[in-house]
Formats: structure tokens, C-alpha cells, sequence
């Protein structure tokens, strides 16, 4: 039986929400081990002079406990 844990994760780009999610999991990849899935509970952006100026992205992390 599989055991399985969600941490929320934060991450920003200033190319895209995409972008925020793809580094996300590329960083928490490099201190977890199993991730199975992540979740994309939230999205907002920063605007700076009427311009978007960042992506940003609030993750659920799912990954299995050894």
C-alpha cells in the first residue's frame, strides 16, 4: 500500500503560468522523490505600468513516502 503526502509549493515566472508550474516541480524534484501529480489550486499575476510583469502559481505536490 502506497503512502502518499501533499506540501503546497509557490513559484513565479515572468514568461508564463506554465513556465511557474515547470519550475516548480523541477525544484521540488531535486529534494523529493516519487511525485505523482501537482495540482494548480491558484493563479495570479503582478502588474507593474498596466503590464503584466509575473506569473505566479500556488501548487499541491503529491508524492509517495518510501
Amino acid at each position: 500500500m502506497a503512502v502518499l503526502k501533499v506540501i503546497e509549493v509557490l513559484s513565479s515566472s515572468d514568461k508564463s503560468w506554465e513556465d511557474a508550474t515547470k519550475k516548480a516541480i523541477e525544484k521540488a524534484s531535486k529534494s523529493l522523490k516519487n511525485i505523482r501529480s501537482a495540482y494548480v489550486q491558484d493563479q495570479s499575476v503582478s502588474v507593474k505600468n498596466d503590464q503584466v510583469t509575473e506569473f505566479r502559481v500556488n501548487l499541491k505536490v503529491t508524492f509517495e513516502l518510501d
